[in-house]
């Protein structure tokens, strides 16, 4: 079949596709429990570049087809939305925590390609309205926004939240879910049609990075890491919240503004992906709302490396979706 798929890691940072490799795969034989999911779409993450770069990937499991979403077709030719994180077979609860779970594409063959096996349990029903590559941008980065908003974040109606970093994928569900769900919504971005974009996307209002704000928020969600962390923690009101699900301008901090957490009894939550439940929640809202994931770019699968280089660039504005 025909596969998008890691051959080897980076050899060097400035070169994140050296080991990128667009051709054939063994068809994939599904194992009892699990399913064959036909793909009609797929949406790359960054997590995409970096298995690419040997993060989370160990090298015994390559060559290992990348991509963590997918929408399809089940085996009974129902239309479907894929879950992205395996947890062990015996686990119950909250996948997420999970210390044996993984992602797609990190122990299991990834979703690039013309077919993907899947635990049964990890099929969700995509509803008619959203149309494949609509669905497919879902399962990582809009899951994670859902779950980063309305469960970690415990927003409400009514309450303040500040996105920062406009522009990726998760950042732009982010403001999208979250004018959809009553909150006010701030966002920033270095880049000033990053910031017209965010306000056409549902934003109250926006401002450049590390700018002061007219009010302090209830929430902050943190998806940036080092370079905006401390303004972050100064744009939140006392007994406000930070979720952080990642950290796309490096980990490590400079000020990590303990003082600050402490003195106001600030709260950091960390965030990772969602649950099956919460993607079928995420689905429904789009469903009955009409919030549509923004798509920056849609290729034929065939076109990957252009897609992965778009990202590798910043050049993006939503999600970048491969169609089969």
């Amino acid at each position: 079949m025909f596969a998008v798929y890691a051959d080897s890691f980076a050899s060097s940072a400035d070169d994140p596709l050296t080991g990128l490799v667009v051709g054939e795969r063994p068809d994939p034989i599904a194992p009892d429990g699990w399913t064959t999911v036909t793909v009609k779409a797929a949406s790359l993450n960054h997590h995409d570049l970096w298995s690419l770069r040997g993060v989370g990937l160990k090298a015994e499991s390559l060559p290992m087809i990348l991509g963590c979403d997918a929408a399809g077709y089940d085996e009974d030719g129902n239309e479907v939305v894929v879950h992205a994180v395996v947890s062990d077979p015996d686990w119950t609860g909250d996948e997420t925590f999970d210390p044996r779970r993984s992602l797609l594409s990190e122990r299991h063959q990834g979703t690039f390609a013309d077919k993907v096996i899947v635990p049964r349990r990890n099929v969700v029903p995509k509803p008619a309205s959203l149309s494949f590559a609509e669905a497919a941008c879902l399962p990582t980065a809009w899951l994670t926004a859902y779950r980063m908003l309305f469960t970690q974040g415990d927003l409400k109606a009514g309450d303040t939240v500040l996105v920062q970093g406009a522009g990726g994928g998760v950042a732009t569900a982010l403001i999208a879910l979250a004018r959809a769900g009553g909150l006010r919504v701030l966002a920033t971005s270095r880049d000033e049609a990053k910031r017209a974009k965010a306000l056409e996307l549902g934003a109250h209002e926006v401002y450049e990075s590390g700018a002061r704000l007219p009010v302090k928020v209830d929430a902050v969600m943190e998806t940036v890491g080092r370079a905006t962390w401390s303004h972050s923690i100064r744009a939140l009101r006392p007994g406000g919240r930070i979720v952080i699900s990642g950290t796309t301008s490096g980990p490590d901090l400079d000020d990590a503004e303990l003082t600050r957490i402490f003195f106001l009894q600030l709260s950091v939550i960390g965030s990772t992906m969602g649950t099956r439940g919460e993607l079928a929640a995420l689905v429904n809202m789009l469903d009955s709302t009409g919030v549509r994931p923004v798509v920056d770019r849609v290729l034929p699968m065939t076109a990957a490396r252009d897609g992965f280089a778009a990202m590798a660039a910043g050049d993006v504005f939503g999600k970048i979706v491969f169609t089969r």
